[in-house]
């Protein structure tokens, strides 16, 4: 991850908007995260914009330029010139009158650094005898032509950009000075870093506002008159050119921004179609003045052009040109790529992620990437996930669903909230005999089911669960369980068949009523021979007792 972008883990919500955004897809996803690619990105910020959760963070630079104030050097502030933008009705006196009061011993605008470049361009055009010049003024453009059009190079202007043209002037004038550039800009950070020893410390428009607002300093709503202040329109699309007199004859002057564009710009280039042509390069759309720290949310082209364009004068500034050499600035090829997979590994996961076929590539770009393919090539590089393609997911989790719905021994089906049939499964159309789905399908369900219990859950909210219902018509016993479920504002039934259960609980019960009244006829009849026993022991029992008293009655008598 470069250096000057942090990522807040927590924060990230695995939306794939960063990626949708990034111009060179320099961000990878591991674990539901995003991960800047350092050697990738070209810091042109636009993931730091985009990100509706705030997981990108410029690293502040305050606390580093703080203790530049404490040390007793003199600390210049180079101001990048759209800050006219940024702090509307602010001019250069108002904004040197509170850096001052930071702590800052002056403040002169990056407009003047801008000056010298531009000099240098017009030299170039008219001595170099040069093909095709693209301005290095934006730090992002540089990186996207080293680390992606290295065969471009050639054509990158050997400049320095106006900020480290302006602090190593600055640092001429007063060599033991500390220089701190304040802009619009997350990659100047980076350039500065990287070509050390002429710029200090960077920070955004955003840290120095906030600065201000710790120590409770007011900006001043004062204007300032400066016709040597052409340079002032370099943060506008055409701005560069806009200085220069344009007056090589066979040259063509033309400006490009946002990165798409410039993109395009250099695969032109590199097909050889393009020659004698002075070409202005800028990363943001609207030049600096669209540049992703202003204020980060800062957006007013129109109004933003307007300020700057009345803020600007119609000559040079008065400075003293360096010669040639000390201009000079090298870029090299930063190597970056990952190694490209083999067709048959990219097959496998575009395989992986359902793509078995041209038309099964619907190219959507959900997941950030402008194709399939193009997503499957980078899952092989590591850079993404099977699980970032939104179409694949859906289609499996309704495959999955409907695998369910089809093999479930329960007959499901689902009505909208005006009780028409949306879905039926197999299990259901057996229970009421219907024949196919389409039968049904967007028809009222009073055609085939009693509407009364799903009325009852519809207006009370209540769910039935496991109601014994007798469906006449089929002939079928079912247990039903009606839900609603009020996000997709859809009713729910699912019957289990119970009839067979039903018919052997019947017989079950015949049974017992069967065996039931046979114990009752045994027991009856058991009970008349019982009587009838009893009856004649009685009759028996009698005659016996008279004999015996006639037998003891004439022992007596004897």
């Amino acid at each position: 991850m470069p250096s000057c972008l942090t990522l807040k883990k927590s924060n990230c919500k695995n939306c794939y908007k960063c990626i949708r955004h990034c111009p060179v897809k320099a961000i990878r996803f591991s674990g539901n995260q995003a991960h800047i690619i350092g050697n990738e990105c070209i810091l042109c910020g636009h993931c730091f914009v985009v990100c509706p959760q705030n997981a990108k963070e410029i690293v502040d630079g305050t606390e580093k330029v703080r203790v530049f104030l404490q040390s007793g050097d003199p600390v210049f502030v180079s101001l990048a010139p759209s800050f006219i933008a940024n702090y509307d009705g602010v001019g250069i006196g108002a904004m040197r009158k509170a850096l001052k009061q930071l702590g800052f011993y002056d403040v002169e605008e990056t407009a003047i650094g801008a000056t010298i470049v531009k000099n240098e361009y017009e030299r170039m055009l008219c001595e170099d005898e040069r093909d095709v010049i693209i301005t290095s003024c934006c730090h992002s453009i540089n990186l996207l032509i080293q680390k992606y059009f290295p065969a471009e190079l050639e054509y990158l202007a050997d400049v320095v950009s106006p900020m480290q043209a302006h602090c190593a002037d600055i640092k001429k004038r007063y060599p033991n000075a500390k220089t701190v550039f304040i802009g619009p800009c997350v990659a100047k950070k980076d350039e500065a870093e990287y070509y050390s020893g002429i710029v200090d410390a960077v920070l955004t428009f955003e840290e120095l506002t906030n600065w201000l607002k710790r120590e409770r300093i007011e900006l001043d709503r004062e204007m300032d008159a400066d016709e040597e202040s052409r340079a002032r329109f370099f943060p506008t699309t055409g701005g560069i050119l806009k200085t220069m007199a344009q007056n090589v004859p066979g040259y063509t002057y033309m400006a490009l921004d946002g990165v798409e564009n410039c993109i395009s710009a250099l695969k032109d280039i590199e097909s050889g179609r393009i020659h004698k042509c002075f070409i202005e390069m800028s990363a943001c759309s609207g030049s600096c003045i669209g540049g992703p720290v202003m204020e980060k949310y800062h957006r007013s082209p129109v109004k933003d052009y307007m300020a700057v364009a009345g803020f600007a004068g119609t000559k040079d500034f008065d400075v003293a040109q360096p010669n040639a050499v000390e201009l000079k600035k090298h870029f090299t090829y930063i190597e970056h790529k990952l190694s490209q997979p083999t067709e048959t590994e990219i097959a496998a996961v575009l395989r992986q992620m359902g793509k078995f076929k041209p038309s099964d590539e619907l190219n959507c770009g959900s997941c950030g990437y402008n194709s399939c393919r193009e997503k499957a090539i980078a899952i092989c590089q590591g850079k993404a996930e099977s699980s970032m393609c939104l179409p694949f997911l859906k289609d499996k989790a309704e495959s999955f669903s409907d695998t369910i719905v089809k093999n479930t021994p329960n007959g499901l089906i689902v009505l909208n909230e005006n009780l028409e049939v949306q879905q039926i499964n197999d299990a259901a159309r057996k229970i009421m005999n219907i024949r196919a789905a389409s039968d049904v399908l967007g028809e009222p369900v009073i055609r085939i089911l009693d509407p009364a219990g799903f009325v009852q859950v519809r207006n009370s909210g209540r769910s039935i669960r496991d109601q014994r219902v007798y469906l006449a018509e089929y002939k079928r016993y079912v247990e039903q369980t009606v839900v609603y479920d009020k996000d997709s504002r859809m009713l729910v039934g699912i019957m289990r068949d119970i009839t067979d259960e039903e018919a052997e609980r019947e017989k079950k019960e015949s049974i017992s009523r069967q065996t039931v009244e046979v114990a009752d006829k045994v027991v009856e009849k058991q009970m008349r021979i019982v009587q009838e026993i009893a009856s004649l022991l009685g009759e028996t029992a009698a005659e016996t007792k008279i004999a015996l008293t006639k037998l003891k009655e004439s022992i007596a008598d004897e």
